[in-house]
This record gives structure tokens, C-alpha cells and sequence, in this order.
């Protein structure tokens, strides 16, 4: 039989928050309780479970498998617990730390402009929103929700699906005075084609010609790290470069940039979709309360950081 003195609950709360917050220090900050007090109760979690959760170094903490697998339990136990206060009590809010991992533009078109309204709306809710290109690992990082592009890999992540938007070529004014714009995807071959610095899903950029589609790799003088710093670089002239139609519909509605080989776009679709670690549909509620809210609100043909509209694919 169990002892009754053990409170799982709590060690398991407080095991979660070390993981989260990255450390026994800024745990006991969040749980107002001393350092000391927070490492013995980790040391007595493993100690009772007879195995090592924790690596510990001056510098870093990190997950053995063992407690990577008890944190990834942990998560859903307590995710059950909560709903189950919110299932009891009918005025149940979302609260706690929300961490949100979005590509740079995703980001800025979207989750910036939205952010203040879904604060407003969950108040007890407070958001740490990181914007990179680069594809994160969610355990790792502490993140709930990671908003990414493009096909998704098989993995333990679950995912709904905001949308998908067309992507196309896109050239500033002064670059096509300079040197013109490419008749065909033949002719785009002596253009400077610019590009993400970190590899991406799929290779290339798909072009109709003579009824048959091709892929034209990219080679430029330059790279950008994110996507929204890429249109900056085209909007300076540098070059051409393929990218979401939510990111420069406005641009092309003020003349800032030109669509180039719209004939030949093959209109493909690049999905976007919200993944988190939440198998078996355990899911916090200020994380279920976030992902309701991108569902209902993004609309990627329409963003809300934008004036003017690209019209979609027939």
C-alpha cells in the first residue's frame, strides 16, 4: 500500500517546474519555496523512485531518459488533474506560463498582432513567445506550443492545422530595373536567387514549363537566417526569392515588390500547424485555451500585421 504521507502531486508539480523554469533556483523563485528545499525534494522523488531523472552540472540540468519519460507522464498527469478542477468547477480560467515557439514569420504577420488580444481575453495567462526558423525540440527547449511550416515529420508531437498559403517569387522594383525580370524558369537560372541559411523541407523552387513542372535550386550571393529578414533583402534590391504570400501580399499591394513566374507557379501549398506534446488529449488548459484561439483566429490569407490583400489561388 502507497504511504499516505507522500504528496505526489506536489513532488510531481514541483519536478515539472525545475524542468520548465531550467533550474532549482528559478523553481523555488515560481513556487516560494528555498533552493535547498526544491533539490531535496527532486533527490527524494528519485530516491523513492530508484532511478537518476536529473543530470546535474554547474551550468546545466538535463533530462536522463528516465526522466524525460516521467516528465512527459508528468506533464499529462497534471494536465488531467487540472482539467479535472475545471471539469468540477465552472469558473475554471486558463493560468500559468504559456511558452510559444513560432518561425520569425508566422510571427510577425500573425501571433504579434493577435497576442494582445488572447492576453486580454485569458488574463491569469502570461506568454514567453521566442521567434526562430530553426526547428526546435520541444522537451528541450520547455516550449508547449511550436508553430512550424511545411510538411511535418513523423514524430510523438500532435498537431492542428491553422492553415496553408501559396508561395511565389517575388523581386523589388529596383532589381528589375537593373536586370530585368526572368521570361521563364530557364531564365531565372541568371538571377540571383536568394535563400533561408538552414536547410528546408524541400529543395528548391517549383516551376511550370512546357507543361512540366521542374525545381529551380537557389543560388545568391546572400542568406538570411528567417524568412522575414529574406524579404528584407529583397525589398533592398538584392535579389529574387520565393516566399509565403501572406508575407508580401502588402508589399505587393504597395508596389514595394513585383510577383515574378506567377504564369509558371504550380500553386502549391505550404501548410502551417501547431504541435505539442499532448498524446492521449491531455492537454493544460491554457495550452488547449491557446491552440482554440490560433484555430479561430489566423486566417492566412489575411494577416492581421498587413494592409492589402494578395487574392488566393483559384
Amino acid at each position: 500500500m502507497a504511504r499516505t504521507d507522500i504528496n505526489r502531486s506536489g513532488e510531481l508539480e514541483v519536478f515539472v517546474r525545475v524542468i520548465e523554469t531550467g533550474g532549482f533556483s528559478a523553481a523555488a523563485r515560481s513556487l516560494e519555496m528555498t533552493p535547498s528545499a526544491v533539490s531535496k525534494l527532486v533527490a527524494r522523488l528519485e530516491q523513492r523512485l530508484g532511478t537518476r531523472l536529473l543530470q546535474r552540472s554547474t551550468r546545466q540540468l538535463q533530462l536522463t531518459p528516465e526522466g524525460c519519460a516521467f516528465y512527459e507522464r508528468g506533464l499529462r498527469v497534471l494536465a488531467d488533474l487540472e482539467e479535472a478542477e475545471r471539469c468540477a468547477s465552472a469558473h475554471a480560467e486558463p493560468r500559468g506560463r504559456l511558452r510559444v515557439n513560432a518561425n520569425v514569420p508566422f510571427g510577425q504577420h500573425f501571433l504579434l498582432p493577435l497576442l494582445p488580444d488572447f492576453l486580454q481575453r485569458h488574463p491569469q495567462v502570461g506568454v514567453d513567445l521566442t521567434l526562430t526558423d530553426e526547428v526546435i525540440d520541444l522537451l528541450e527547449q520547455r516550449t508547449d506550443v511550436a508553430v512550424r511550416a511545411g510538411p511535418l515529420k513523423s514524430s510523438s508531437l500532435v498537431a492542428r492545422r491553422l492553415g496553408a498559403t501559396r508561395m511565389m517569387i517575388v523581386a523589388a522594383p529596383a532589381y528589375a530595373a537593373r536586370h530585368g525580370l526572368p521570361a521563364n524558369a530557364d531564365a531565372l537560372l541568371a538571377h540571383n536567387r536568394l535563400d533561408i541559411g538552414h536547410a528546408r523541407s524541400v529543395q528548391g523552387w517549383p516551376l511550370l514549363q512546357d507543361g512540366q513542372q521542374q525545381r529551380v535550386l537557389p543560388s545568391g550571393n546572400a542568406r538570411a537566417s528567417n524568412g522575414d529578414a529574406l524579404r528584407q533583402l529583397v525589398l533592398g534590391g538584392l535579389g529574387l526569392a520565393r516566399l509565403a504570400a501572406f508575407q508580401v501580399q502588402a508589399d505587393i499591394a504597395a508596389g514595394r515588390l513585383l510577383p515574378v513566374l506567377e504564369d509558371a507557379n504550380p500553386g502549391d501549398l505550404e501548410e502551417v500547424h501547431a504541435v505539442f506534446l499532448g498524446q492521449g488529449g491531455y492537454l493544460p488548459l491554457r495550452v488547449r485555451a491557446f491552440l482554440d484561439f490560433l484555430v479561430e483566429n489566423v486566417d492566412l490569407t489575411q494577416p492581421r500585421g498587413s494592409a492589402g490583400r494578395w487574392p488566393a489561388a483559384s
